[in-house]
């Protein structure tokens, strides 16, 4: 597939823009999760969204993925308040409580699942394809969903800048200053749900938490500055997504959620080798460099 058919073919133009949205909201919002050493919360929170998938459907008995989204976004929310509720009232750590609430509603949606499957409905064929995506089947009314979602979470992103800012870098003298932490907080997870809502018809919940850690890593390695780090964040994710659902589109049978996966691991193992002041092969470099210059001063300051 070449950029004609990108803008000629119905479904792969669905697929390309739905992945392109679903990367920008992620990248910028996954940034701030990776900054708040939070990016195993991305990893809940699509787990916790199976079960609210599956309740959807039996509340509804539809697949209209309006409905499925709402369930999952619902769902995941409520996980992000339990992890939350673990943190404040018990002394568990919170690598213990992710595990813990990931493991629970994942378990719980893959037991709705089964039972969804073996209840001879013949309406559920095609819901387990919310474990790994089922990018193929998005249309147009889905990307304009997926469009409003992006511009909520993109647009509160935009307008609480600073005030982000300020709780992921110094969340104590943020409160010192008046600002309320535990609810723009409680709003960043939220909005990391609204991301999760976004790709659980592209990627699925079991691949979700990479396009909100990917993104944001490969980042990191070329900027110490917040607002680019966004840009390039959003930017490396919408780049993911497109490619991925345009190398997908090359063999009939190559699954489009995991294709954008790799592509972004790809994008962040460049990133992590070749970006300057951090990338490996930079940092090696400079370290070469550095030895050379000091042994040319020294022999420098032996000679008479």
């Amino acid at each position: 597939m070449n950029l004609p058919d990108l803008l000629t073919d119905y479904t792969l133009r669905n697929v390309a823009l739905g992945s392109a949205l679903l990367g920008v909201t992620g990248g910028v919002i996954g940034a701030f999760t990776m900054l708040r050493r939070q990016s195993l919360l991305g990893d809940a929170l699509a787990h916790a969204a199976l079960p609210g998938v599956c309740l959807a459907f039996l509340l509804t008995g539809s697949k209209a993925p309006l409905w499925l989204l709402l369930g999952g976004g619902l769902s995941g929310w409520l996980g992000a308040l339990a992890v939350l509720g673990v943190l404040k009232y018990t002394r568990l750590s919170e690598d213990a409580a992710l595990g813990t609430v990931l493991s629970g509603f994942f378990g719980f949606g893959i037991t709705l699942l089964t039972l969804i499957a073996g209840s001879g409905d013949a309406n559920q064929a095609g819901l387990d394809k919310f474990l790994f995506g089922q990018a193929a089947t998005i249309v147009a009314g889905d990307v304009a969903v997926m469009a409003v979602m992006a511009a909520l979470g993109l647009g509160l992103v935009a307008l609480l800048f600073k005030e982000f800012k300020l709780l992921t870098f110094d969340p104590t003298y943020a409160h010192t200053l008046g600002f309320p932490t535990g609810r723009l907080g409680t709003l960043l997870t939220s909005l990391a749900v609204v991301a999760v809502m976004i790709g659980l018809q592209t990627v699925g919940v079991v691949l979700m938490a990479a396009m909100l850690i990917a993104p944001a890593a490969a980042a990191r390695q070329w900027t110490d500055d917040l607002r680019r780090l966004l840009l390039l964040s959003g930017g490396f994710g919408a780049l993911s997504g497109v490619l991925g659902a345009l190398i997908s589109a090359t063999q009939a049978n190559l699954p489009t959620g995991p294709v954008i996966i790799l592509v972004a691991s790809g994008v962040l193992l460049v990133s992590v080798f070749f970006a300057p002041r951090r990338g490996l092969l930079w940092a090696k470099f400079a370290s070469r460099r550095r030895g050379r210059v000091l042994r040319e001063a020294m022999v420098r300051g032996v000679r008479p």
